[in-house]
């Protein structure tokens, strides 16, 4: 017979992993009497715990959030995973760097020895970027999104006109995405002609998918007004995301332009510099077969020709004729190449 102690150690632990669980079968589970279940789950209540009493023909029970944080068990496997996902929150992007190292050491303090073993010999150094989110910000918008709730905000711009001289955006939030860093929100914009500052290339029409930076980001006061959530091209937000940074204006991730050359250097020295979506081949001969994309042919000609190499062209032949074009532009210092506009009117969309 276990003791008590362990005994409502193993009923928390089911309640933690099932929502709801009839009163017989957690007395079956245990191996005691449901008159036993129902003294385990007092005490528990009398811990802090919020245990819900199921209504049926044998009763049950249910693990519900209650007014404060009670101890939580976890087994050893997710005492580690929030270990190091508490150790690598600061470079999530979000502003909890502080936050996060408290937690981990009250974590770590109450880890048995063989756990706290592992999770040391992992020596973390999460790096911090140059924007963070704000946490109340992110609630914010994450809580608009499962709401499914028009946001109204003001949207701090990368330059040009002070934030307090631009009109607030009223879009329908979708997505929250964590990317490279920053926090990213997918929302449809029923008046994208307007928005001039989404952060991932697209077209400027009307009533479009649009992605906005969370850090610059600043939420207005609840609009209360829901909507009916609109179906993301692709079915997933993090491929249509990473497809609009790549300049695609579907949800297909791949790079729009893709081309092959023949670089004159050994693998060795260029696979260091591409990203997991190129492929480097060897040539018998030693030298390096490069498939590489962009979103532009002109920006994939200059990333070829960053090797500092010689270089000849497989193809295709849009890419040729970028890399003619990059040649003319470069010798001529980039005067002349660019076509004059008539009026103000041919600047905007």
């Amino acid at each position: 017979m276990a003791s008590p102690s362990s005994r409502m150690l193993h009923l928390l632990s089911l309640l933690q992993v099932r929502r709801d669980w009839p009163g017989d079968v957690l007395a079956e589970r245990l191996d005691v009497s449901p008159r036993t279940v129902r003294r385990d789950i007092e005490r528990l209540r009398e811990l802090g715990y919020s245990i819900e009493s199921l209504r049926g023909p044998a009763g049950g029970y249910r693990l519900s959030s209650g007014s404060e944080l009670p101890p939580l068990l976890f087994d050893d496997d997710q005492a580690v995973a929030v270990a190091l996902a508490l150790a690598v929150a600061p470079s999530s992007g979000a502003d909890i760097a502080e936050a996060a190292a408290r937690s981990l050491a009250i974590v770590r303090q109450v880890m048995p020895s063989r756990l706290r073993h592992r999770v040391d010999a992992i020596d973390v150094r999460a790096s911090i970027g140059d924007v963070a989110v704000d946490p109340e910000v992110l609630v914010a918008v994450s809580q608009a999104v499962s709401a499914h709730e028009m946001l109204r905000f003001s949207y701090a711009p990368a330059w040009g006109t002070a934030e307090e001289h631009r009109p607030s955006l009223r879009v329908e939030p979708h997505a929250v995405i964590a990317r490279d860093g920053r926090w990213y929100l997918l929302a449809w914009n029923a008046d994208a002609r307007a928005d001039t500052d989404a952060d991932a290339p697209a077209e400027r029409t009307r009533g479009d998918w649009r992605t906005y930076r969370i850090d610059r980001i600043r939420p207005r006061d609840p609009t209360r007004l829901r909507f009916a959530p609109r179906p993301i091209p692709g079915g997933d937000p993090v491929a249509f995301v990473a497809a609009r940074f790549r300049g695609s204006s579907s949800s297909d991730a791949a790079w729009p332009c893709v081309g092959t050359v023949v670089l004159d250097l050994p693998p060795q020295r260029v696979a260091p510099f591409v990203d997991s979506d190129s492929r480097v081949e060897e040539r018998p001969d030693g030298r390096t077969i490069l498939t590489m994309g962009s979103w532009s042919w002109g920006a994939l000609a200059a990333r070829f020709a960053g090797f500092d190499a010689e270089l000849e062209i497989t193809g295709p032949d849009a890419l040729r004729d970028a890399a003619a074009q990059l040649g003319r532009r470069l010798l001529s210092g980039g005067r002349g190449s660019r076509p004059r506009r008539s009026s103000p009117a041919a600047a905007s969309d």
